[in-house]
């Protein structure tokens, strides 16, 4: 069995090994990190020799541990990130580049479209009828959205949003409420089955799933970093947020949002961001947690969503899709039977 990981901001790290009597056997572990002393390779390859093929990897990490000497130094990777790959080999997982990607281009699509949109092509992608797909998302008019398990009474303030023109939707993911006026923000999809993320725990998921979009950022002079669970962040604040939803076909839904510019005092107005939420992230306002892209670059919003789309491109390949007839009428089918009822939006008062 093999299996490769690529620790986020960190090194690659792989693993080949093999299953006897349920124990793992004949273990070697390789990768583009640095550890100290040379001797602690095969530490780590004797601690997990014998190991039972069902060991979470919370205990492969903590058998690595136990492996190494007193004196061990890892730079790169991490007894957790060895914990993710071997599970990732157990249990088949595959790689981005894997696949053969498909890239939907931006559409200017109603919040309400948006939502079925995301829905109907990860079901796509279960159901094996559509390819891996990462898609850019833009906006018909300006939209609240909230997640799937947030109460719309507590989050949103119905009359500000109206006056504003606002329309309030619900996605099926969780996380929280997103603000989106036109052009000032950027959001991507990522439909995949789910053994792309096979082995790793929702955390690891996030960060593996973004780090592409960090090192896009990073290309573009970005200091960004990946901040647990779902945030991408710079110094001077947050530069977007990731939600993630696993279908029961097999599929996994992954969105981010960035913002590119924003208007904090509206946004504040609509929002009902809770003191305790502003001061968990050490500012005195929701106007200075947001730290849009704009304020970093001069580029366009579509300049920055042309080198996102390259980077992707030339890390995992990309081939242009569209989205088929079939699928929008399953879009239009989902918004008049869910994402447009009062049950659903008020799903969690």
């Amino acid at each position: 069995m093999h299996a490769e990981y690529k620790v986020p901001g960190g090194k690659l790290v792989v693993i080949d090994l093999e299953v006897a009597n349920q124990q793992l056997s004949n273990v070697h572990l390789a990768g583009d990190f640095f550890l100290e002393p040379d001797e602690a390779l095969e530490d780590i390859n004797r601690g997990l020799t014998g190991l039972s093929a069902h060991a979470s990897a919370e205990d492969i990490a903590a058998a690595v541990r136990s492996a190494l000497p007193p004196e061990a130094v890892m730079m790169g990777f991490s007894p957790e990130a060895i914990g993710v790959v071997v599970r990732r080999a157990l249990t088949g997982a595959r790689g981005f580049t894997d696949y053969s990607w498909g890239f939907l281009a931006p559409e200017a699509l109603e919040p309400l479209q948006q939502m079925a949109m995301d829905q109907v092509l990860a079901e796509e992608v279960g159901a094996g009828r559509r390819g891996p797909t990462l898609r850019l998302w833009e906006w018909a008019k300006p939209a609240v959205v909230i997640g799937s398990f947030q109460s719309l009474r507590n989050e949103v303030d119905a009359d500000n949003a109206a006056a504003h023109g606002l329309e309030v939707v619900r996605r099926v993911s969780g996380g929280g409420a997103m603000f989106m006026e036109l052009g000032t923000a950027i959001t991507h999809s990522l439909y995949a089955p789910a053994e792309l993320v096979a082995g790793m725990s929702f955390q690891d998921s996030y960060a593996f799933l973004d780090d592409w979009v960090i090192q896009a950022l990073r290309g573009l002079g970005i200091d960004a970093t990946y901040k647990p669970l779902n945030d991408i962040t710079s110094p001077s604040g947050k530069i977007g947020g990731a939600a993630q939803k696993r279908l029961g076909s097999g599929s996994l839904l992954h969105h981010v949002t960035m913002s590119y510019d924003m208007d904090g005092d509206k946004m504040v107005e609509v929002l009902r961001i809770g003191r305790e939420k502003i001061s968990d992230k050490g500012v005195a306002s929701a106007n200075k947690r947001v730290d849009p892209l704009r304020a970093h670059t001069g580029l366009s919003k579509a300049e920055i969503e042309d080198h996102l789309v390259s980077t992707f491109r030339s890390l995992y390949g990309l081939s242009e899709s569209t989205v088929t007839e079939s699928e929008r009428e399953r879009v239009s089918q989902l918004v008049e039977e869910k994402f447009a009822t009062p049950e659903w939006l008020n799903r969690v008062p």
